[in-house]
């Protein structure tokens, strides 16, 4: 059957080279946009199985719209050269294919998918359009579809006169007349200022076109719409024009011209090669015309309604199926297994229900290999259900491998090394409120397909950690550490709901006051929340200097006001309300919301695949965010309580760990010194930088000190130091360079780790966690720059995250080795909070830092300091 495939070019370039980071081969030229290109066609080739093709290109900036408006697109920013550079590439990619490319003078690609598509139509041919640009729903009929893609760049929605009737209630015809009247900010079409998408459509679904809204303007309601209409009637018109594809450009290509069929897959394979593209090398046909991926289209997948030890062989791939971001509580949709003897699905009651499952699930010598262990344990402890035994996850190999990569998503695994079996979730599923369950067929071969690709993925990742050198990094540290944070998360953190709601009522108080008091100043009741009307008051009825403008009128954000805090008495009032607002919405409302009803606690979740320095952060609620610097964010901390009465809380804190980790790593004599001797840090930077002795060290030589100390692995600036200091760009220079001076092995560390970086194209912590910086080669100074500081700051963030890692295994090992009934509850940057006993205070004062400071071997000691109090507050 033929089936004509139109690609807009620009479109997917453009898409794939934001959705993917910023990637480059090893000769240093830029292939993220050629990779994503690449892997949407090798899709489309897998699942459409076209037999005629075209990409359409644009030819220029200049078209034969620009001569009806010269801003026609006037807005868009210059296409970055990192992406532009490209652009030959994907050309070259396709002409590899022998697939058909055109681009026509004067016309958008747009144009050229029109005309063929049109004319592919009136030959009785069926159509499918792939673009990221909306503009292409106006082609759509019953012989032509549009695939626009949305998340990333493989993952699509269909559009069909259905699905265009569903979305906007119009037809595809209209959608140029919706254009007309809203306009395109993307492609600065003016469309008539103050009418949206929704009245837009109002108006089309009640008179049909531009032209009979234009022509019965005394029928439409309010004076203001009427007033819009008459005064912009031209520029609607003109919009509609401008958003109109013009469908008779003279493309000299019949539709039996864009053939497409055989290919030569030495050269194709010789290409990826060139630009390492090896993991998309096994999605190439073999000698016998069959891909890797084929051979595992067709699955058997059994359903079990009875467990029996063949459903249990070790090792074996598991899957327990919850769906959301939110999965304490969460019902387990279904299970699956994948082992030697085959796939199976296992409906949730039988798996709970079964004995031998459960005894499966707990024993250590049973080999488990999974998809993300930490939510996978935290699954099963809601079901009463102790998972061990977990060898293997797919997750954090993938995440270790190149934490750049956007998405770690099971599907994306799978697609990057070439294993198309397994769909992604929102295609299964769907998102947001239309999410849904599907019937227990669609479930099973879903679940099947997880849990097969988990066996046949495994041996490749571990593979590749091996030839990474990071197979101790995961199996020693990540992989441990996911089910110490599993526990960490079930047990989770007791909340004294009523102090909360005491706190909420006095900041209550707290803003009132101050808008009454900024009310005053100001001379007048506005709504202190409002920008727009916030900078009427300060710019226009106060008279302050404005400082910047935007689109829509003073800008009042929060380095804005910061600049004008010595103008008016005012400015600090605001910048004090909006904190405490912030405050109040975000950590006492925000809190009370995600109390667990059945435990009293809170369930935050860690994120152990996400930073790209290692670091955990927590979501549901963020407790690593609360504002500490203010007094009123600290005595948040009073509603942390522990769970038994007369227990309390312990808060064990590194000290100045990203410090002496550089010490080590730069093997700084001076540093190394201080750090042995344990000196004050900054009092010692002080007095090798001014030349002084201890006596003489000023407070403010102190502060200098500690600024730049803080400051130096991130590569401050001498600006950056002079904004935090409030002296001269000068001054911080001079500073900056008598520091290095002072140090001369920091400053060699600071040079030579970005040079090795810019060789390797990575960074390492002493773990051996890497951290991929394209950007090193970046033409763009602003990209490189920021590069060179993170080669810099990565090795010492990094390793101080494996390094609390370290700790938080430690520590989850001597409490069970001792017995012990403290527990661990919470992790914040350089810090870990328990509660304990009172008959255990002393031996856990005593073990957690010792556990702490034996984490990891430097040449310079790590210290924790203990504090324990009745709330997480009194403990810091």
């Amino acid at each position: 059957m033929k089936k004509l495939i139109l690609i807009d070019g620009n479109s997917i370039a453009y898409r794939a080279f934001f959705a993917l980071p910023l990637l480059s081969n090893d000769k240093g030229i830029y292939t993220n946009a050629v990779y994503g290109f690449t892997t949407m066609l090798l899709k489309i080739l897998e699942d459409e199985k076209p037999t005629h093709m075209l990409v359409a290109f644009d030819a220029g900036k200049s078209t034969f719209r620009h001569k009806t408006f010269s801003e026609y697109k006037g807005t868009r920013q210059k296409t970055p050269p990192e992406l532009s550079e490209q652009l030959p590439f994907i050309r070259e990619l396709l002409d590899t294919y022998g697939i058909k490319r055109h681009e026509a003078t004067e016309y958008e690609a747009d144009d050229i998918i029109g005309t063929l598509a049109s004319r592919a139509e009136q030959e009785g041919w069926n159509v499918k359009v792939i673009s990221g640009d909306k503009d292409l729903l106006q082609l759509v009929t019953d012989k032509v579809e549009v695939h626009l893609t949305k998340k990333g760049i493989t993952n699509m929605d269909r559009y069909d006169l259905e699905a265009i009737d569903e979305k906007y209630g119009i037809t595809a015809k209209q959608i140029i007349d919706l254009k007309g009247l809203m306009g395109d900010s993307s492609d600065n079409i003016p469309g008539v200022p103050g009418i949206g998408e929704k009245t837009a459509l109002k108006l089309l679904k009640e008179f049909g076109s531009v032209e009979t809204v234009l022509d019965s303007v005394d029928q439409v309601s309010g004076k203001k719409m009427k007033e819009r209409l008459v005064e912009h009637r031209e520029q609607a018109l003109m919009s509609k024009k401008l958003a109109t594809i013009f469908t008779e450009v003279p493309v000299d290509l019949g539709i039996e011209d864009l053939a497409f069929g055989e290919y030569d897959v030495a050269k194709v394979s010789a290409f990826f090669k060139d630009l390492d593209f090896s993991s998309l090398l096994n999605r190439l046909p073999d000698e016998n015309g069959e891909t890797a991926s084929e051979e595992l289209s067709e699955m058997d997948i059994e359903l079990v309604h009875e467990i029996s030890e063949e459903h249990l062989i070790s090792p074996a791939a598991l899957v327990a199926e919850v769906l959301g971001e939110h999965y304490h509580h969460a019902p387990i949709e279904g299970f699956a297994i994948s082992n030697k003897n085959g796939t199976f699905f296992i409906p949730t009651t039988t798996a709970v229900e079964s004995e031998l499952f459960v005894e499966w699930a707990k024993d250590e010598t049973k080999k488990k290999w999974v998809f993300d262990a930490k939510r996978t344990v935290v699954a099963l402890g809601w079901q009463d259900i102790e998972l061990d035994g977990v060898e293997f996850d797919l997750l954090i190999a993938s995440y270790l491998l190149d934490p750049s990569v956007s998405s770690h998503g099971m599907s994306d695994i799978a697609q990057r090394k070439g294993l198309s079996i397994v769909q992604d979730d929102e295609s299964v599923y769907g998102k947001g409120a239309k999410q849904r369950v599907p019937d227990e067929d669609a479930l099973k071969d879903h679940l099947g397909r997880k849990a097969s690709a988990i066996l046949h993925l495994k041996e490749d990742l571990e593979k590749e950690l091996e030839e990474n050198n990071q197979s101790k990094l995961f199996f020693d540290l990540e992989m441990p550490l996911s089910v110490v944070l599993g526990r960490m998360e079930t047990t989770g953190i007791k909340v004294d709901s009523s102090q909360l709601k005491q706190m909420g009522e006095d900041l209550s108080e707290r803003l009132k006051a101050l808008e009454e008091t900024i009310h005053d100043l100001a001379g007048t009741s506005f709504n202190i929340n409002s920008p727009k009307q916030l900078g009427e008051v300060l710019f226009e009825t106060l008279g302050l200097p404005p400082v910047k403008k935007t689109k829509t009128g003073y800008s009042t954000s929060a380095d804005v006001l910061e600049k004008l805090a010595g103008e008016h008495k005012i400015i600090e009032h605001i910048l004090l309300y909006r904190q405490l607002g912030k405050l109040y919405s975000t950590y006492i409302e925000g809190l009370l919301k995600v109390v667990d009803e059945s435990t009293g606690r809170i369930h935050t979740r860690y994120n152990q695949a996400l930073t790209q320095t290692g670091r955990l952060s927590s979501t549901d609620p963020n407790l690593q965010n609360i504002p500490i610097r203010l007094e009123e964010g600290r005595t948040i901390r009073k509603a942390f309580i522990p769970s038994e009465p007369g227990w309390s809380i312990l808060a064990a804190d590194y000290s100045q760990i990203e410090l002496r980790v550089l010490a080590h790593i730069s093997e700084d004599q001076g540093l190394i010194e201080a750090f042995k001797k344990d000196m004050d840090i900054h009092t010692k930077t002080a007095m090798d930088v001014f030349h002084v002795g201890e006596s003489e060290v000023t407070s403010d030589m102190r502060r200098s000190s500690k600024a730049v100390n803080f400051g130096i692995v991130y590569g401050i600036s001498d600006y950056g130091l002079s904004q935090s200091l409030n002296i001269t760009r000068k001054e911080a220079a001079e500073f900056i360079e008598r520091y290095l001076e002072s140090y001369p092995n920091v400053k060699a560390y600071m040079s030579n780790v970005v040079e090795e970086a810019r060789e390797k194209g990575y960074v390492s912590t002493l773990m051996q966690r890497r951290r991929y910086l394209p950007e090193l080669v970046s033409r763009n100074f602003n990209l490189r720059s920021f590069a060179e500081r993170t080669a810099m700051n990565t090795p010492i963030q990094g390793t101080a995250a494996d390094i609390i890692k370290k700790a938080m295994i430690d520590m989850a090992e001597r409490l069970e080795s001792e017995q012990l009934k403290s527990r661990m509850l919470l992790q914040v940057h350089d810090e870990l909070i328990f509660e304990v006993p009172e008959d255990e205070l002393e031996q856990m004062k005593q073990i957690v830092p010792e556990v702490m400071e034996a984490a990891l071997e430097l040449s310079v000691p790590l210290k924790a300091d203990v504090s324990v109090g009745e709330t997480w507050y009194e403990a810091k």
